[in-house]
């Protein structure tokens, strides 16, 4: 019997997994789209994507076959934001389809674009606070610094795409193209429609919450999402680094490449459609000394379309690439480059700029400058504003314009669309000016923005809710969830009533003076600024060292979530670049505790629940078979190289 092949076929979770074979879970529908017509300046009217039919049919094939799947919430997008939203609403009980259009996820942090990971720390030049991000991008990180000390962009892409096939609520979809979506009605989305060339596929994917961290927002234009591109005009919101007028451009997209050294003299010869730089005076102000990662700098296409011109820019970046490296190699100016070679090129423009929906609030310069906290604050950031010239390298002057700015906190309300009742957005498409944006676009600031979408959009899906909704009815209820979930929030702390730990006394072997056994239940899980927040034990007593809860009555327990201290005051990241990879430490961080058991005490005696050796992750969560007890105790017996223990926060659940 053969399948009609245009005919739409549910798909089971076992009979996906089957077709796609061993667990990476298949999407998309085609469909076709039209674009919204030619760009406009960001000020005035925003810009909605009107396509010509929100339920388009597949085009007639006999060798396409069509699928429909179903989940609570659908993340299109599977850059370091995307990745985040699926895990933290999968982890929230949400059934999760991904859809990622490249064979990896990570987007600009993959081994198809290499950029680092940079985010509110300012790549450990903020010294005066714990500035790393927590959360899944802390997992991530330091589970990247143990098992990749080679610090190869294959084994990050391999991590990445573990962390998520490890999540049995999340339906992993590579190499799947959101082409278009269906509308349940004029402000809601149905389904998303997409196509997977590789296997022949078309899919409806059906949810109740759609999150957008696709970079470009093609499924919020698609849905008729509000959304600007470009910049504003000083004037529309007072911003005094924006232009005088409002104008079509954006930041630009850069291309990266890696050398490597060799025993013996490694010639270069260029193809003939190179740029030419013969000397250093052609790029002013652009450092070169050192040549191993590329240079960020090589930019281009912030005076074009960084959508529908993307082609063209990534041609004009090789170009530009291969020109800045024949300038090293053959100009006579680098003698030391003689030996060097390049290993490996971009081919995938890492792009920095595109559309940014409209949300319920716009971010701006004088928010981010002031560190405005909000109430509704979901998520931080904390990089310096950062403007390039749109004429990339082929402007004379700077390549980038920095205005630092404090830690501040970025509200739910820049991450849902302002007209669309069940979209979410995280990632550089968020709500913000093009000013703002210079500074929440590092992708750290854009993860945490992710696991916060992904949050809400779990919290809407199990009551039946919109996004809009939890803002005005339960916005404390995401951000404890956040906070439990390592998440941080700017003057937010820990108010869970069904902790335990809140209710208890703290004591401890030893202590330091400003770091006593107490600030594990105060709520904050982090150094902020003068304040530990955290209990380290006396390096004068050597380990083992105990810190103990005792409850004012004994309660049963059949959680303790632990947090540890990861050095939060040091950048870590995947970084290609030596330089940079200089200020962090490979391996598990030497604060953190190591080896530690963890014991249910009842009177005089203590019952050992787990017992952990090798640990290097900050977040850890066990659950056992509840017990009566009277408190509980850690007791820390190695830690990864400190001489004391570091604790940042214990909770108790029943």
């Amino acid at each position: 019997m053969t399948q009609d092949p245009n005919e739409e076929t549910p798909v089971s979770r076992r009979d996906l997994i089957k077709l796609v074979g061993g667990g990476a879970m298949i999407a998309g529908a085609a469909a076709g789209c039209t674009t919204g017509g030619p760009r406009t300046p960001a000020t005035g009217p925003e810009q909605t994507a009107e396509p010509s039919d929100r339920t388009p049919t597949a085009a007639r094939s006999p060798l396409l076959t069509r699928h429909r799947l179903d989940a609570d919430v659908v993340v299109v997008g599977g850059g370091m934001a995307g990745v985040c939203a699926a895990i933290a609403a999968a982890r929230n009980g949400a059934s999760v389809a991904l859809l990622q259009d490249r064979p990896v996820l990570g987007g600009n942090a993959s081994s198809e674009v290499r950029l680092h990971i940079l985010g509110a720390d300012y790549s450990g030049r903020r010294t005066d606070t714990d500035a790393r991000e927590t959360g899944i991008i802390e997992e991530l990180r330091l589970e990247d610094a143990v098992r990749n000390p080679q610090r190869s962009a294959s084994m990050h892409d391999l991590l990445l795409y573990e962390w998520v096939r490890r999540e049995p609520n999340v339906n992993l979809l590579l190499n799947t193209h959101c082409r278009s979506v269906t509308m349940a009605d004029d402000n809601r989305i149905a389904a998303v429609l997409a196509s997977r060339p590789s296997t022949e596929d078309l899919l409806t994917i059906q949810g109740r919450l759609f999150i957008d961290c696709s970079g470009d927002g093609r499924l919020g234009a698609e849905a008729g999402a509000h959304f600007r591109m470009g910049r504003e005009g000083r004037d529309e919101f007072g911003e005094s680094i924006a232009p005088p007028q409002a104008d079509n451009k954006t930041l630009g997209s850069s291309i990266l490449f890696i050398t490597r050294r060799h025993d013996r003299p490694m010639p270069f010869r260029p193809p003939d459609w190179i740029r030419r730089f013969p000397t250093c005076d052609h790029l002013p102000h652009r450092s070169h000394r050192t040549w191993k990662h590329g240079y960020w700098w090589i930019e281009w296409g912030g005076e074009l379309d960084t959508i529908k011109d993307n082609e063209r820019i990534r041609d004009e970046l090789l170009a530009a690439a291969l020109g800045v490296w024949d300038h090293i190699k053959n100009s006579g100016q680098h003698p030391g480059s003689e030996n060097w070679a390049l290993e490996w090129i971009g081919f995938v423009p890492g792009k920095r700029e595109s559309r940014r929906f409209m949300g319920d609030h716009i971010l701006t310069q004088q928010e981010v400058q002031r560190g405005e906290q909000f109430a509704d604050g979901v998520a931080y950031g904390g990089w310096p504003i950062d403007l390039h010239p749109p004429a990339g390298i082929y402007d004379q002057g700077r390549p980038c314009h920095l205005v630092k700015v404090p830690l501040y906190n970025i509200p739910f309300r820049c991450l849902y669309s302002r007209n669309l009742a069940n979209l979410l957005f995280a990632g550089r498409n968020l709500s913000a000016t093009h000013v703002a944006f210079g500074s929440t676009r590092v992708m750290a600031t854009c993860a945490v923005l992710g696991q916060a979408a992904g949050t809400a959009a779990a919290l809407c899906a199990a009551e039946k809710s919109g996004p809009r909704q939890l803002q005005r009815d339960a916005i404390e209820l995401l951000q404890q969830q956040l906070i439990k979930d390592d998440a941080y929030i700017l003057g937010a702390a820990n108010r869970d009533p069904a902790d335990l730990a809140r209710r208890a006394q703290a004591r401890a072997a030893s202590e330091q003076p400003d770091a006593p056994a107490a600030n594990v239940i105060n709520g904050v899980h982090r150094g902020v600024y003068r304040v530990s927040n955290r209990w380290i034990s006396d390096p004068r007593q050597p380990l083992p060292a105990w810190l103990e809860l005792r409850f004012p009555q004994p309660q049963r327990v059949g959680g303790v979530h632990l947090v540890f201290d990861t050095g939060l005051n040091r950048p870590l990241t995947l970084s290609h670049s030596d330089g940079f990879n200089a200020k962090m430490l490979p391996g598990p961080q030497p604060e953190t505790v190591r080896d530690y058991e963890l014991q249910l005490v009842s009177g005089t005696t203590a019952k050992t629940v787990p017992r952990v050796q090798g640990n290097y992750q900050r977040k850890r969560i066990h659950r056992f078979e509840p017990a009566s007890a009277d408190g509980i105790r850690l007791v820390v017996q190695a830690t990864n190289g400190d001489p004391s223990a570091r604790v940042f926060e214990i909770r108790a659940y029943p």
